[in-house]
């Protein structure tokens, strides 16, 4: 009786500590869970019926390839030469094909100078250095080029006929070549087209042929920047003193003369 008494006296106790245990279990429920707050009712908007036979694939998203950069070759170093500067025009310039300027002069005296420009299709005259006429020129075209240098007039004919090319009139002729260079009147047409000859205006050609005089020496440049070399006169001896002197003195040396210095053309005007 002892042993069982002393049984149920242990469970009555953990009956008693049960009992105290559950209170606080319910408090620390009810503690724990937070009161929940009431659920609001959101009315959602009416979407239109789909159709279920239409399916929308999805977008296809393209994948873009960035090609590479190239990258340039590095560019080498260019020494730039200065540009010309622009030449200045002048009244020549105006000048249309066949037109000229001729200043009549009351007296042709002095030193004459004649300049034919090929580039520019001009020709110059000058009369003591002063500029009393230009005009515009048609030299020799391609394969018959006008050559250059320093020529004299050789002849002089009013009428002239070419017995090179089919008797064709070369009128106020004034012949700078045996072989077939003048300056006559001609056709103009703006460009080089003769067969070497240098054509003048018919009314230039008159006046010019009126004022020049046998051997009257003419220049005739490529361009105004492009000088011609004067050819060099041959030195002349004394003929009374000359190794073919009998007489002469063999310890006395020739005497040479010197010829003179050339003469300085005069600038041609802008052209």
């Amino acid at each position: 009786m002892g042993f069982g008494a002393g049984i149920r006296k242990l469970q009555g106790i953990i009956a008693l500590l049960l009992m105290s245990a559950v209170p606080g279990a319910a408090h620390a429920q009810q503690v724990g869970q937070a009161p929940s707050a009431p659920i609001q009712q959101v009315q959602l908007p009416q979407v239109a019926p789909v159709n279920a036979d239409v399916v929308t694939p999805p977008a296809q998203t393209q994948s873009v390839v960035t090609p590479p950069v190239a990258t340039p070759p590095a560019a080498k170093s260019v020494i730039s030469t200065p540009a010309p500067k622009p030449r200045k025009k002048g009244p020549v310039d105006a000048l249309k094909p066949g037109q000229f300027i001729w200043a009549k002069q009351a007296v042709y005296e002095g030193p004459m100078k004649i300049v034919v420009v090929l580039d520019t299709q001009r020709v110059y005259v000058f009369q003591n250095e002063k500029l009393i006429g230009f005009s515009t020129i048609s030299s020799g075209k391609k394969g018959k080029e006008t050559p250059t240098g320093i020529f004299n007039i050789l002849q002089k004919n009013v009428d002239h006929k070419s017995n090179l090319y089919s008797n064709a009139p070369m009128p106020f002729m004034q012949r700078l070549t045996w072989d077939g260079i003048a300056m006559h009147g001609g056709d103009l047409p703006g460009y080089p087209a003769s067969h070497g000859c240098i054509r003048l205006p018919l009314p230039f050609a008159k006046a010019l042929f009126g004022v020049t005089q046998m051997g009257q020496e003419v220049v005739v440049l490529q361009d105004t920047s492009t000088p011609v070399k004067r050819p060099e006169p041959p030195a002349a001896t004394n003929p009374l003193v000359g190794p073919t002197d009998a007489n002469a003195n063999p310890a006395t040396p020739p005497q040479v003369v010197t010829p003179k210095p050339a003469e300085t053309l005069p600038p041609v005007p802008s052209v």
